[in-house]
């Protein structure tokens, strides 16, 4: 039975059928563009083959060399085991001729030398014959001379099933990127729309050969076509993306049916001549099997277009084990995919939630929750997903499995070794995309390696620009105080049609930075009245707190907070409420501390951030006992968490060791010191406060070590670019003063003098930033008094 088709929309039938030209040498073979008679199969003889056979037709009568076989049928830089790869060639060759090595009826085998025809073959300009009744015969006879050479590619055709040749056609190459049209639905069933299409996409990715053309950059090229984002992608509106994306070929599908069957076609087209480089169909005997049938479509189609056999085997796992077997939570999915791309990650939220209703084992979707709570900043909801992503592992690709382990690791465990190793590992398997990178740079802005995580997002953006890499670079370029830098970046993403929230945040950090007043204000219209309005006020409460205006800070804060619940972001205004108390405590006023503390615990009990911030809070705010208790419950919960061991940890007993006057915890703790106290926190508009280093730089006051804790307060006053308009870049100042005025007291002459004008000069800077803070502030009262002390 004949393979069935689906009828192309509006193809003309009464046309003869196309011809097509491959040519090879010095000759032309003329072969018909549709399939031979012959059932539904088309066995086809492969390039190498077909070579052999051209090169042979090209020396007549004369040896063919095996070092002519060689260096014309394969390329120099392909390494193959020669002999072994020629005798499979040939034996394919005699095959399609039906030869034998044992009775030749065309050719001949010299040994350890090379081939040639049985009898001489002569030159024919062009031959018309009928393909189906070429019957080559071994002879030698001068009438038939001619006809050789055309029967004998007329049988390689029929009895090879050649569809057309296709060597001279170009292939897809690793280097080379694929777009995915949109599917042709014509089942009338609506449970296939843009579900097929994710499902292919997903099928493809698992392939570290092939590299699909992203969805921002599919955005983006459709915004040069002056097409809107949700414009339709047809055969015709793709080949034109295609080419303008400098993509080699895009990918068509469709679903029709006949009778109660389903029948999937793929077709890889090169978009700049539109040959067709790959073709393929399948048939599902139920609604239920459509996805095994496109699974295995696209397998085939992998092959065909370049992929190792051995590369199809290892990367191919089955879709419905790699999706869902519910179509319909595949097509709620698509939908929130959708939404995200044109509308952004609150939006999408309800598709996703409902897929993962619909099935509680559908690992990707369970990923995508995770990744789309984690940029709303509710990193505790973002674990949730990303654990029961983690345990259902595997039902994913090999591509899924390690972008779900590296999430795992980095939001669930917080170990960044391993979510380090994850990423490399991702990148080794597939090193044209993106996405690995785009994660691994984040690893390293985590671990203080600014330089690092700012090399390998450019590596990043090189595959393929994104969005997210465009904020995280800017964000790290500030880290390394390149104010000027940060710029460039945010204004070349918005260049490219571009924006979202990170991006006006870390505007507003480079105004606050370079002390631009009307530039914070434009950066704080932007975010008024979107779903995103906490993030603003939390940057100006942030800003009032750093000038010493509380009351108006702790106003903003609450409408923070509000805001955030309001757009169900409880755990981003958990984190404004824990900063506040941060501050409050820094300052003197431990009673608003530990309120604030308690309010920020209760929108987000089990978030790590907010337990971390409480606890320190907590601490400074001399709760010993509440600091102690959620420290013990950090440690028991989280033991892996590189920056809570680090960090979090080592600055709450470092701090409850001051209240305790325990000056041997304090200066003999071998965490005290982290070779990431750089490191960026996951929770906040800036990339960090320096918490643990202020509060060592404060234990070395305590324990009169002066020049130690003059070297903590400077670190912060060096690194403003990681610390922005947080409270611990102005109390630095004042931390600062504080130190040289001890090292004054504790050294002799000269340098006694130089220490006390440093401090003199310390304490004004404060005093200065602070010259219209609010009055009642216990720590502006205590650095007048020292001070005037000072004089």
């Amino acid at each position: 039975m004949n393979a069935p088709q689906i009828p192309a929309p509006s193809k003309t039938v009464s046309q003869p059928p196309i011809r097509r030209f491959a040519r090879f040498g010095s000759f032309e073979v003329d072969f018909r563009e549709r399939k031979l008679a012959k059932a539904g199969i088309r066995i086809r003889l492969q390039e190498q083959p077909f070579r052999i056979l051209a090169l042979l037709l090209e020396h007549p009568g004369d040896l063919v060399t095996r070092e002519q076989i060689r260096s014309q049928v394969w390329p120099k830089d392909l390494f193959v085991d020669f002999d072994a790869a020629l005798n499979t060639a040939v034996g394919k060759l005699r095959a399609a001729l039906s030869d034998s090595a044992d009775n030749p009826r065309f050719l001949e085998t010299v040994p350890r030398r090379g081939y040639r025809f049985v009898a001489p073959v002569g030159w024919l300009p062009e031959v018309e014959a009928p393909i189906a009744t070429a019957h080559p015969v071994p002879t030698a006879h001068p009438r038939m001379r001619v006809y050789r050479y055309a029967a004998l590619l007329l049988a390689c055709a029929a009895l090879g099933g050649f569809w057309y040749f296709r060597s001279a056609a170009p292939k897809i190459t690793p280097e080379d990127t694929i777009v995915l049209a949109d599917f042709v639905n014509t089942t009338g069933d609506a449970a296939f729309d843009d579900a097929l299409k994710t499902a292919l996409r997903l099928s493809l990715e698992q392939s570290p050969f092939f590299k699909v053309l992203s969805d921002s950059a599919i955005a983006r090229t459709l915004q040069q076509m002056t097409r809107p984002a949700g414009t339709q992608l047809t055969a015709e509106v793709t080949r034109e993306l295609c080419q303008r994306a400098g993509s080699k070929a895009y990918l068509a599908g469709s679903i029709g049916t006949l009778g109660s069957q389903y029948v999937l076609e793929l077709k890889a087209v090169n978009c700049r001549n539109g040959d067709i480089l790959a073709e393929e169909q399948s048939v599902a005997d139920s609604k239920e099997h459509v996805l095994d049938a496109l699974g295995t479509a696209a397998s085939k189609a992998r092959r065909e277009l370049g992929e190792s056999l051995a590369s199809v085997q290892k990367f191919d796992v089955p879709l419905v084990r790699a999706t869902t077997p519910s179509l319909e939570a595949l097509k709620v999915y698509s939908l929130g995919v959708k939404a995200f791309k044109e509308r952004g990650p609150l939006e999408s939220l309800p598709y996703f939630q409902r897929a993962v209703q619909l099935d509680h084992d559908f690992a990707v979707c369970h990923r995508v929750l995770g990744a789309v709570y984690s940029s709303l900043g509710q990193q505790d909801r973002a674990s949730e997903y990303y654990t029961r992503a983690f345990q259902l592992q595997d039902h994913v690709t090999e591509w899924e499995k390690l972008l779900i382990a590296a999430d795992y690791y980095l939001y669930v465990t917080g170990e960044l070794d391993k979510a380090t190793d994850a990423n490399e590992r991702w990148i080794e398997l597939y090193p044209r995309l993106a996405g690995p990178l785009e994660d691994l740079a984040v690893v390293y802005g985590l671990q203080g390696q600014y330089e690092k995580a700012g090399e390998t997002t450019r590596r990043a953006l090189g595959l393929a620009p994104s969005y997210g890499s465009y904020g995280n670079l800017a964000m790290y370029e500030i880290s390394l105080q390149r104010l000027d830098s940060a710029k460039r970046v945010i204004e070349e993403a918005q260049g490219k049609k571009m924006d979202g929230s990170p991006f006006h945040a870390t505007l507003y950090g480079l105004a606050f930075l370079q002390g631009d007043s009307a530039a914070m204000a434009a950066q704080q219209k932007w975010f008024a009245g979107r779903p995103e309005e906490h993030m603003g006020l939390a940057l100006a409460s942030d800003t009032e707190a750093y000038r010493g205006h509380l009351s108006v800070s702790r106003e903003l804060t609450t409408r923070a907070a509000a805001s955030a619940v309001r757009a169900d972001s409880k755990e981003s205004g958990a984190v404004w409420l824990a900063n506040a108390a941060l501050t409050n405590a820094a300052v003197g006023s431990s009673a608003e501390a530990r309120q604030t503390a308690e309010k920020a615990l209760k929108l987000a009990l089990t978030s790590r951030g907010i337990e971390a911030e409480a606890a320190l809070a907590f601490a400074i705010a001399g709760d010993a006992s509440r600091a102690e208790s959620l420290s013990q419950d950090l440690d028991k919960r989280f033991p892996l968490d590189t920056q809570i061991q680090s960090l979090w940890l080592p600055a709450i007993r470092t701090q409850l060791a001051m209240s305790g006057k325990n000056t041997a915890y304090m200066l003999n703790d071998p965490q005290n010191v982290s070779p990431i106290e750089y490191g960026g926190m996951l929770f906040t508009n800036n990339p960090t406060c320096l918490y643990p280093t202020y509060v060592r730089g404060n234990a070395y006051l305590a324990a009169g070590r002066g020049k130690e804790a003059a070297a903590e307060f400077q670190k912060i006053l060096d690194h403003n670019g990681l610390v922005w308009n947080c409270w611990t870049g102005a109390l630095a100042h004042l931390g600062a003063a504080r130190a040289n005025a001890l090292q004054a007291t504790t050294s002799q002459a000269t340098e006694a003098d130089a220490a006390r004008a440093r401090a003199r000069s310390a304490y004004n800077d404060f005093l200065t930033l602070w010259k219209d803070a609010d009055s009642n502030i216990p720590i502006l009262k205590q650095a007048k008094a020292e001070y005037a002390k000072l004089h």
